[in-house]
């Protein structure tokens, strides 16, 4: 076997492209909500997907969700950015393709949409929100233990 035989069955992953597909920043209380002194509620949502481009091209995108509010239901902010990637992956076992697009990509992708929203959040004139690092391991299992109704590549999180 020559050794462009051997290289062409070797598994393949390379990022092609990183991009901020959607950002959204909404503060829609403004600029009243600047006088408040109450330290909001944050609520984090992430949301993970993943699409065939072409033959061994996948996009995945991860889409972080931070909402602020105050006790009273009041929206301090909501910030959306949808960070995705364009990563070829090629020669993966069937079975192993979805752990890498739900597990290793989200783990590229993640740092990149933390930045985004810190720095929207930022801009709007708020303290940075710094988000915790997220094991999408454990997220992809509990995903994979609970019911089928969901859509296959979808990773919700409250």
């Amino acid at each position: 076997m020559s050794d462009n035989t051997q290289n062409a069955e070797n598994p393949v992953f390379s990022i092609e492209k990183l991009y901020v597909k959607d950002l959204s920043l909404e503060v829609p209380n403004a600029p009243r909500i600047f006088l408040d002194r109450e330290n909001p509620q944050i609520n984090v949502q992430l949301r993970t997907e993943a699409s065939n481009v072409d033959e061994g091209i996948y996009e995945v995108t991860l889409t972080v969700t931070v909402s602020a509010k105050l006790a009273e239901d009041r929206t301090v902010f909501l910030v959306e950015v949808a960070q995705a990637g364009i990563f070829q992956i090629r020669n993966i076992p069937e079975g192993d393709l979805e752990p890498v697009t739900m597990i290793g990509c989200p783990n590229i992708l993640f740092p990149y949409a933390r930045e985004a929203i810190s720095d929207a959040v930022t801009r709007a004139g708020f303290q940075p929100v710094v988000l915790a690092p997220v094991n999408f391991e454990a997220l992809f299992q509990a995903q994979q233990q609970q019911s089928e109704s969901r859509e296959p590549g979808e990773l919700p999180i409250q």
